[in-house]
């Protein structure tokens, strides 16, 4: 008998994530178990766990995915056109919707994405260095046009992040959503300042 191909493969590990999605998004997270999602899928749990080490690993994954998604989205912006403030501002405020959008129509998965976030902090890192290097790509080539004057690229790439963490961090959404803040205004403000000191000049070495 043939062995499966990688594309075969890979095929079913997203057939696997996406029956744990729907499996979460009715039952829950903790009520959610290999079991009920090989059981959707018409398989042995044995199947999934070729796949996937643990329950642990497939929720791991649902969330990685959410987090590339989010990559992808906000490249869109490192190669749009415009200046590099309404590049910056687009980002920021398409993040800061996209995870609005999910707390609000996506509550279960939603809340795994924000305990993984808490809980994994090495899954943050690298969805976190992914982020800033997008932003640092935009103030390079902002540099590059003559329309700001920093002295450290990445450095700034730092304050930004640091900046907009609160307006993009899944705790922090659930929160300004439900005290009604304007946290879109907000988070325009941020943005909108951080630009204008990158414009006049600013040494952060």
């Amino acid at each position: 008998m043939p062995s499966s191909s990688p594309s075969d493969d890979n095929s079913f590990r997203e057939q696997i994530l996406d029956a744990a999605r729907a499996q979460v998004r009715r039952h829950g997270e903790a009520k959610t178990n290999v079991v009920d999602i090989a059981r959707a899928l018409g398989t042995s749990h044995t199947t999934i766990y070729r796949h996937f080490r643990s329950k642990a690993d497939i929720f791991d994954a649902l969330v990685v995915e959410m987090m590339r998604d989010e990559e992808e989205m906000a490249k869109k912006f490192v190669e749009a056109k415009g200046s590099f403030a309404e590049r910056l501002e687009g980002m920021v405020i398409a993040l800061h919707a996209r995870k609005r959008e999910r707390f609000g129509a996506d509550a279960e998965v939603y809340g795994l994405y924000r305990r993984i976030v808490e809980e994994r902090p090495e899954i943050i890192a690298a969805y976190s260095k992914a982020m800033t290097a997008l932003v640092a790509r935009i103030l390079a080539d902002a540099k590059k046009r003559g329309e700001i004057r920093v002295d450290d690229v990445e450095a700034a790439a730092g304050v930004v992040r640091d900046a907009v963490t609160v307006f993009v961090h899944p705790a922090h959404v659930a929160t300004a959503v439900a005290a009604n803040l304007p946290s879109e205004k907000m988070a325009r403000n941020v943005v909108r300042t951080i630009c204008a000191g990158f414009k006049a000049g600013l040494k952060l070495t």
